[in-house]
């Protein structure tokens, strides 16, 4: 895995996206080459598959994962200042970054960057 600093600075370059890919969870949906470098680099393909299986069907969703002390929340809201409509609480994770936001807009994920 590579160090939080790699990460932080790699994922500060995503600024568009060439290719789209599909996850295929629970509800499938797109992702940009930022998130598809995000969960290879933080190893966190897990965090896919938690968003598929919370997935509803607002239009635009913020998703944000909150890391400290290797535990985690993973919440969902409609807008920054909405209150939260999912929050998982994920007792252990060795995810790299102390937090990631990205979101979800018309089926698409999408890291903030990219927006």
């Amino acid at each position: 895995m590579k160090t939080r600093e790699e990460i932080e600075r790699a994922l500060a370059q995503c600024y568009g996206t060439e290719g789209y890919y599909k996850n295929t969870g629970v509800l499938s949906f797109m992702y940009t080459d930022g998130v598809k470098m995000m969960w290879e680099m933080c190893e966190a393909y897990w965090l896919l598959i938690a968003i598929s299986s919370y997935r509803r069907k607002e239009e635009f969703q913020v998703w944000t994962l909150k890391v400290e002390d290797n535990t985690a929340v993973l919440t969902m809201k409609e807008d920054s200042d909405r209150p939260d409509l999912v929050s998982q609480k994920i007792p252990y994770t060795d995810f790299p970054l102390s937090e990631i936001t990205m979101f979800l807009i018309d089926g698409v994920l999408i890291l903030t960057t990219e927006y």
